[in-house]
């Protein structure tokens, strides 16, 4: 199987892929990235993806590339074997490569623009069960909706969670409850389903907003209201959401059971409708089909 990446223009093996010492999103992380789901022939919420990736870009000033995204990532899907199963599409934008300063560039400096793809591995099986997470301070900067690169936080949280044995770390800051490293954060407190609102603190997660549209098609009640520390404690049901973990039960936390200890009836109804959602029973309706044509005008090193 192949390991291409696209950089800067370049289809090329991922051992020739050099980024400079100069490129600001080394330097200073000045950089932001998106993740996108495909299934066999089709992008999941490409354009919802694509537009976070425009925001984040447009808050830290980086001017958008000026690149057909989803066609360079059907190529790299076929260049390497992946366009017939599960995968993710990873794509991150720097500043570029000047000299070091803290201040902006020149407006002559280009972005890095790197695209790479992987085989995914659905967690099927950890969502029929359950998951258990931990809580932790949210020791994060105060503009969590940028898509930054910028994720020491998130790793240190992320280790301890896995030195605990979770699958999530769920992190509160002034004793509420925001989001987890690498997703967003819902529970079931007193039959009414909560999740921290939009805003600085939380990333506008593109499962999350297919997940709050479904809540109203199902007529299921739904608050976008933190949690506090000591509700999360007595939440009846707990559940995280993002673009590899879909609706992933958290049934212990802390080392104790959530609810039942099992997931409850509101995860899996939105799991269920999630996956139909997605189309993982069919061509679903967030999703786009691969274009045929779409590896035109692209240059590559074999």
């Amino acid at each position: 199987m192949n390991d291409l990446v696209f950089l800067n223009g370049n289809v090329l093996p991922r051992s020739r892929a050099l980024v400079s010492i100069d490129d600001r999103g080394f330097l200073f992380g000045d950089a932001v990235y998106e993740v996108i789901r495909s299934l066999p022939g089709r992008f999941i919420q490409p354009e919802r993806h694509l537009n976070r990736l425009a925001r984040s870009l447009r808050e830290i000033s980086i001017p958008a590339p000026d690149l057909d995204l989803l066609a360079i990532a059907t190529d790299l899907l076929g260049r390497n074997g992946l366009d017939q199963r599960e995968a993710l599409i990873y794509l991150q934008v720097s500043r570029g490569a000047a000299q070091r300063q803290h201040a902006f560039p020149p407006d002559s400096v280009q972005p890095t623009v790197l695209m790479t793809v992987a085989a995914l591995e659905p967690r099927r099986e950890q969502a029929r069960r359950g998951v258990a997470a931990i809580t932790g301070p949210d020791l994060r900067w105060s503009r969590c909706d940028i898509k930054s690169v910028n994720l020491l936080a998130n790793v240190l949280a992320a280790q301890h969670a896995s030195e605990a044995g979770a699958f999530e770390a769920i992190l509160i800051r002034d004793e509420r409850v925001t989001e987890a490293t690498r997703s967003n954060v819902f529970a079931v407190i007193d039959g009414t389903l909560r999740t921290h609102p939009t805003g600085p603190f939380i990333l506008p997660g593109v499962t999350r907003e297919v997940v709050m549209e479904l809540c109203g098609k199902a007529a299921l009640r739904v608050r976008e209201e933190a949690i506090t520390r000591n509700e999360l404690a007595r939440a009846e049901e707990l559940f995280v959401t993002g673009t590899t973990a879909d609706v992933m039960p958290v049934v212990t936390l802390d080392g104790r059971p959530v609810g039942s200890g099992r997931p409850g009836p509101v995860t899996r109804r939105l799991s269920a409708l999630l996956a139909s959602e997605m189309g993982l029973d069919g061509v679903g309706a967030g999703s786009r089909h691969f274009d045929g044509d779409a590896t035109a005008g692209l240059d590559s090193v074999q």
